[in-house]
């Protein structure tokens, strides 16, 4: 993707040049962060089957632009062979009239999906958020095959949250909600019919300790979803643990 490239080409450029790297150092920043959790959700849902995950990637940033690559481990069996999901993501965000803005593109590539002899899996997506204090809302739509469903272009998810901190906890809620257009449709264990919506909602809080960021947060969603063993429901409620390091 042209947004990892610019990081890519931009680590360079400041590497080999140290004194444009002083000048420059107030307005650009590069940042890496690794986190480990108990379970991978994505909009409720687990990625891994319900088992651990080892997350992490980088962002840069130069005044209001973006760009920047989040990679994890995933459920080869729920994405057709492959084992990793990379994001690849860019954007700009900035304030207006007291209200914060974040417009950008994000692309999710699983490389070695379809080795399995399923269709290849990927997706694209567009977004805008804006924020007034501790809430935000965001909006995502689908510009491609949600996830290679057939015919899924345009499907789309809401996203509202919100945060508080005391006393150096950081409270956060999240309550999102997918639609799904065309051939994108789920089945829940036992059920008789396809949903084309999901609900999902998070509680949680997070607190850093010595620059570590220790996280626990109750997720879930209004569908029972099967994974790749049989009678696993990886969209009901469940706990996630996680230990996170911004560097």
């Amino acid at each position: 993707m042209n947004h990892a490239l610019l990081a890519v080409a931009a680590f360079a450029v400041l590497s080999s040049a140290p004194a444009f790297a002083q000048q420059a150092a107030a307005d650009y920043t590069l940042t890496g962060n690794l986190t480990l959790a108990s379970d991978y959700r994505f909009r409720g849902i687990s990625q891994t089957n319900k088992k651990p995950t080892l997350q992490g990637g980088f962002d840069f940033a130069a005044g209001g632009f973006y760009a920047g690559n989040w990679n994890s481990n995933i459920d080869s069996d729920l994405y057709t062979g492959s084992n990793l999901e990379m994001d690849f993501y860019g954007g700009y965000k900035g304030t207006a009239g007291g209200i914060g803005y974040d417009v950008g593109a994000l692309y999710y590539y699983y490389p070695g999906s379809g080795n399995s002899g399923a269709g290849k899996i990927d997706n694209t997506e567009l977004y805008a958020a804006a924020s007034f204090g501790p809430v935000t809302l965001k909006y995502s739509h689908a510009v491609s095959d949600f996830f290679n469903a057939p015919d899924s272009k345009n499907s789309y998810y809401l996203d509202l949250s919100a945060s508080h901190e005391i006393s150096g906890f950081v409270l956060g809620a999240h309550v999102g909600y997918q639609k799904l257009k065309g051939g994108a449709r789920v089945t829940e264990i036992g059920g008789a019919g396809l949903r084309d919506s999901i609900v999902d909602y998070r509680l949680g809080v997070t607190r850093d300790v010595s620059g570590f960021v220790l996280g626990a947060a109750l997720i879930g969603t209004n569908r029972d979803l099967a994974g790749s063993v049989a009678g696993r429901n990886i969209s009901g409620d469940t706990l996630v643990l996680s230990v996170g390091k911004t560097f």
